[in-house]
């Protein structure tokens, strides 16, 4: 198929993009890297009677470490770029191991990080990544801006709290922690497909115990948004993320874990892969604490 007509601008400043998406005149849609509008256009699922290309707006291709410590990304940056940035690869290794997941390398290089993040597809990596982090989000209107949680941020499925007159200027993820280790893995029929699930996990090392001082457990495919089960994280806390408190973790995640079933899988078989995802993600993890 084909999309409707459209018609087409490229602002060159984050206020003349706001300005166009706050015309109630028209439906306007946002376009960057166009990984997944494209394909709704195409499918005439978006209907849009202007596309605005913020891709010539310079600050929003920026990707920068700030000066307290805080990885900036502006909303036209590629996620392939992102990945393959050596600041973020040192700094924040779980969102550049993240990107590797998503699609194929072509949709690496189109997509951006804020598209995918605006967009929120439940199944998707980069928002499970965002709230394992503590991102920040940065929304522009015409009556200024204001900054959102990664809690406040995703609000159901394909929902954010981004509205229609309004455009995500960049993601910020804060400093680095000390003594953390970090796994994502996901389940997926093949690889580049949508995941079925996937966990992010994150674990601190107490240096002096020996043990597990904190924990981030984070689920995409789980629920209409990112899923944190702290009851996981407890489970974890305290231990020596051997043998009995990973058990202890999967059987958190059995009892807490409510992910829906479709035509792709059923409930129980997205909790019991997250379950397994969980255990091989914090074993990985606990390896890679310092």
């Amino acid at each position: 198929m084909k999309p409707t007509p459209f018609d087409y601008t490229a602002p060159a400043t984050v206020g003349e993009a706001v300005a166009l998406l706050a015309d109630e005149t028209r439906e306007a849609k946002v376009m960057a890297g166009g990984q997944s509008l494209v394909p709704m256009l195409n499918m005439r699922l978006a209907r849009p009677e202007l596309l605005v290309d913020i891709t010539r707006i310079p600050e929003l291709g920026r990707v920068h470490v700030d000066e307290e410590g805080a990885l900036r990304i502006g909303a036209a940056a590629g996620q392939a770029r992102v990945a393959a940035d050596t600041a973020v690869r040192d700094g924040w290794p779980l969102l550049a191991a993240a990107i590797g997941h998503i699609g194929h390398p072509q949709i690496r290089h189109r997509g951006t990080v804020c598209g995918s993040l605006a967009h929120h597809d439940p199944a998707a990596e980069l928002p499970t990544v965002a709230l394992a982090l503590d991102a920040r989000f940065v929304i522009a209107g015409v009556h200024g801006t204001r900054t959102v949680t990664a809690g406040e941020f995703f609000v159901a499925t394909f929902s954010t709290a981004v509205e229609p007159d309004e455009l995500l200027t960049e993601v910020v993820f804060p400093p680095p922690g000390a003594g953390h280790g970090w796994a994502f893995d996901e389940l997926a029929r093949r690889h580049g497909d949508f995941a079925t699930v996937g966990v992010a996990v994150l674990l601190q090392r107490d240096p002096g115990a020996g043990t597990v001082r904190t924990a981030r457990v984070v689920f995409c495919g789980a629920g209409p948004v990112p899923v944190r089960l702290s009851s996981a994280e407890d489970a974890l806390i305290g231990t020596d993320a051997g043998e009995q408190a990973l058990a202890a973790a999967a059987r958190a995640v059995h009892a807490g874990l409510a992910p829906g079933g479709d035509v792709h899988a059923t409930a129980e078989y997205r909790r019991e892969g997250a379950a397994h995802l969980l255990v091989r993600a914090c074993t990985t993890a606990w390896e890679r604490c310092p």
